[in-house]
């Protein structure tokens, strides 16, 4: 008995914009089919008691402090500037 039929795949693709002949969509059904009764025996493993995760590893951001630091003056930063006013980079007009 198969989980997903021909038109499911058929609107599927459909949805995505795809283009799927008769008979990719069989061979698709088949392959979906099989990878639903793969998920399916996860349903069978005993999780009792096993916190879930998003990730196998258990990962931590790990940051620096925010520390103030000394950094380049305003004159340094504007030197390389192609064009500058009123202490900012002047860049070219988006908006008419």
């Amino acid at each position: 008995m198969s989980r997903i039929s021909e038109e499911q795949v058929k609107h599927v693709a459909h949805l995505a914009r795809l283009h799927v002949s008769d008979e990719e969509a069989e061979r698709f059904t088949k392959q979906l089919d099989d990878i639903i009764s793969f998920a399916e025996q996860l349903n069978e493993l005993d999780t009792e008691g096993v916190e879930p995760t998003t990730h196998v590893q258990d990962l931590k951001n790990v940051m620096r402090k925010d520390e103030p630091k000394k950094w380049i003056t305003q004159e340094d930063a504007l030197k390389n500037a192609p064009e500058t006013q009123d202490g900012q980079i002047r860049v070219p007009s988006i908006l008419e």
